[in-house]
């Protein structure tokens, strides 16, 4: 019963920000916390059309959307971090693009979510211990390249400006190296995610 008073809350706070989302003609920040809504809250919506009755929230469960929530809320606070940069003003300089940004952002950390439940309830079980290491090596590939691509960035326009020519080096690893190794890094997680999500559990 709490569960589906706290699923029906949920519902109708974001109804009701919708509506104030689209008074306000921001349409795309209405269209975002709708599918952000619905990709969160899959297994209930789910569960209810199939069975027509709330899904079973045992110990387990709750531990995973505990973990799941916070990974999502970690994914938001590094993008907005991410954004804050100098060189990713860009993506919001005018209002219309801010509206599109936030929207994209909530978007995402929903995905992130969702991913991450995945993750916890189908995917680790279905890996071994092998697996889940190449797993998390692909990721921390991702991460690394990612990082060294804003470092590398911020070095770049830092030294072209103290020197005034154009650095190559930070600007080669920005281009060329950071890229590779974050598309290498998140293909191997996609392919390893993957095969864990149709494994069954041993």
């Amino acid at each position: 019963m709490k569960t589906k008073r706290f699923f029906l809350a949920v519902a109708i706070t974001a109804l009701v920000i919708t509506v104030i989302l689209i008074s306000l003609r921001a349409y795309y920040v209405a269209i975002a916390l709708v599918a952000g809504t619905l990709i969160m809250g899959y297994r209930e919506l789910w569960s209810l059309v199939r069975r027509r009755e709330m899904p079973v929230i045992d110990e387990r469960v709750r531990e995973n959307v505990g973990k799941s929530v916070r990974n999502g809320f970690i994914f938001l606070v590094m993008a907005l971090a991410f954004l804050m940069l100098p060189f990713s003003t860009v993506l919001i300089g005018s209002g219309s693009s801010m509206v599109h940004v936030l929207g994209g952002l909530f978007v995402s950390a929903a995905l992130a979510y969702l991913l991450s439940y995945l993750f916890y309830d189908r995917v680790r079980p279905g890996l071994g211990e092998k697996g889940l290491k190449i797993f998390c090596i692909s990721l921390l590939t991702a991460g690394i390249s990612l990082a060294v691509f804003v470092i590398s960035v911020v070095l770049h326009n830092g030294l072209s400006g103290l020197l005034g020519v154009e650095e190559p080096v930070f600007f080669v690893i920005a281009v060329i190296v950071s890229p590779a190794g974050m598309a290498v890094g998140i293909v191997g997680s996609l392919a390893i995610f993957t095969k864990g999500l149709f494994n069954k559990a041993p």
